[in-house]
């Protein structure tokens, strides 16, 4: 469902337009549609590695989806396609082009708000 605009929305992340499974039961998306675009909240799993467990879903060499996001709980490790890495953790405001693989850091799930790269990550082609 798309919301109209010109009037105040509130929406929850704990009853989403949409939930989407990762592979191997390594966590979810669950997304809410506005009309300025989807809101998503991802929880991956410790073990989940996009590679592994999105790219089956995705059937592309890397993750696509540009994000810019909000890192609630848990580590994230990024390597771009050309090899520039950085990790993520709670606080971190994150920017990632399209064209990388991820990975859970330790024994916490990860939890993060993306409101750019969501609408179409881990949708089944």
């Amino acid at each position: 469902m798309t919301i109209a605009s010109g009037r105040m929305v509130r929406r929850n992340l704990d009853t989403p337009d949409e939930t989407r499974p990762f592979q191997g039961d390594k966590g979810r998306l669950e997304l809410v549609n506005l009309d300025a675009g989807s809101v998503g909240r991802a929880t991956f799993r410790p073990g989940w590695r996009w590679s592994e467990h999105v790219k089956p879903i995705a059937q592309t060499p890397s993750c696509e989806a540009a994000h810019q996001g909000y890192v609630i709980s848990g580590r994230m490790r990024i390597r771009m396609d050309d090899g520039a890495e950085e990790e993520f953790g709670p606080g971190d405001v994150m920017v990632v082009p399209p064209g990388h693989d991820a990975w859970i850091l330790g024994d916490e799930a990860c939890v993060v708000l993306d409101w750019a790269g969501m609408t179409e990550y881990a949708k089944p082609r």
